[in-house]
């Protein structure tokens, strides 16, 4: 009853941050398919931000017309020729549309390369997005750095079980340099369980350790909880923090490795979810995420931006995936459009984006349940 009662009483708590953060991030995919659109003179008929009747709307001197609709949970760029928002060729119009001088700006119309690149145009802004956010941020705020020294060793941790020493110092691991204490933290994550080779400087010596990581759960200052591997090692109460402020270089560099490392273990977890070595309740749906959000606003702009950036390149790599009715799902099309020299036809395209359909709802109705489960009966 208490996390129902403080559910219910953050609700809008979570719900402002979260369409916020899902406006902007929309903003951005579609954006991307639109300015790719324009750059080789698509006709575009409407950019909408939600779904449903619009509750504003104008049009601009190219006529497209800009909506925003009342059901704030997405967006679409519907291009001329579209049978919906999905971007289904009405064919019917199509064959209207080819007799009209102006039919060279039709979506449907355009060469297949230039119909790949908008598509893929979406996907691709909110990986820009990503990156550019994680390198601003890192730019203004500067990067917290310690050393990773062991100042802790969990009793009966794999550090502890592998001979790690309070003090320690950890050097690089599996031949990479470790720079900062949070490097370790990530390698531990990304180990998946494989074996670790620690080079720690002990008393003055090099000396190399191999460490197996244990899976465990943690839980964070919200009280949410994960299973994350670990080897049990901590920074005490007086580790010294510096920060770092990276040029511009070497903040875009940084932040591509973050968006690389998030698109890393986002496979790792569907490849873990695939072999039953991860827990399918660690899915989240749109509730978990509103959630998130309301959470990470209570550390701060700062914070909620991050979160923001983390979910660009999560629906940004989403709609890669080769589903239909998903960007990567009309990149498949066009794939096989391009071996057999001619489009699949439109009761197949039809067929094929039900199946897909059918399969977003699916996920998304089960991660929903997972989210529930969590906060009502966690």
């Amino acid at each position: 009853m208490d996390a129902i009662a403080g559910f219910i009483g953050g609700g809008l708590g979570y719900i402002v941050p979260f369409l916020a953060v899902l406006t902007v991030v929309v903003f951005v995919h579609e954006s991307g398919h639109f300015w790719v659109g324009r750059l080789f003179d698509t006709r575009i008929e409407t950019f909408s931000i939600g779904f449903g009747r619009a509750i504003a709307s104008w049009q601009d001197r190219k006529g497209t017309r800009w909506k925003i609709g009342w059901v704030p949970l997405g967006g679409y760029v519907k291009f001329w020729g579209d049978e919906d928002a999905v971007s289904l060729p009405d064919e019917d119009r199509l064959a209207r549309i080819a007799q009209d001088p102006d039919a060279g700006r039709c979506f449907h119309f355009k060469p297949l390369w230039q119909k790949a690149l908008i598509v893929l145009a979406g996907p691709l802004a909110n990986f820009v997005f990503a990156v550019a956010v994680f390198a601003a941020l890192y730019s203004i705020n500067g990067i917290p750095r310690t050393l990773a020294i062991a100042d802790t060793v969990k009793e009966g941790s794999a550090a502890a079980e592998a001979g790690v020493q309070a003090g320690d110092e950890i050097v690089s691991i599996d031949g990479e340099p470790v720079t900062d204490f949070h490097d370790l933290q990530l390698a531990a994550i990304a180990s998946d369980g494989d074996p670790l080779t620690l080079t720690i400087r002990r008393d003055g010596r090099l000396i190399e350790i191999v460490v197996h990581p244990k899976r465990a759960e943690v839980t964070d200052r919200f009280g949410n909880k994960q299973e994350i591997y670990q080897i049990g090692i901590g920074r005490g109460e007086n580790a010294v923090f510096t920060v770092e402020y990276p040029g511009v270089v070497s903040a875009v560099t940084k932040g591509v490795h973050e968006v690389a490392f998030f698109i890393e273990r986002t496979f790792a977890f569907i490849g873990g979810l695939i072999s039953g070595r991860e827990d399918t309740r660690q899915l989240s749906g749109p509730i978990g995420i509103a959630k998130a959000s309301g959470e990470w606003a209570t550390l701060g702009l700062a914070a909620l931006i991050t979160l923001g950036a983390y979910l660009s390149a999560s629906i940004g790599l989403l709609n890669l995936f080769p589903i239909p009715m998903l960007d990567g799902g009309h990149l498949m099309f066009y794939g096989i459009e391009a071996v057999r020299r001619k489009p699949m036809g439109e009761q197949a395209q039809e067929v094929a984006l039900r199946i897909g359909l059918a399969l977003v709802l699916s996920l998304m109705l089960f991660a929903t349940w997972n989210d529930l489960m969590r906060i009502f009966w966690s």
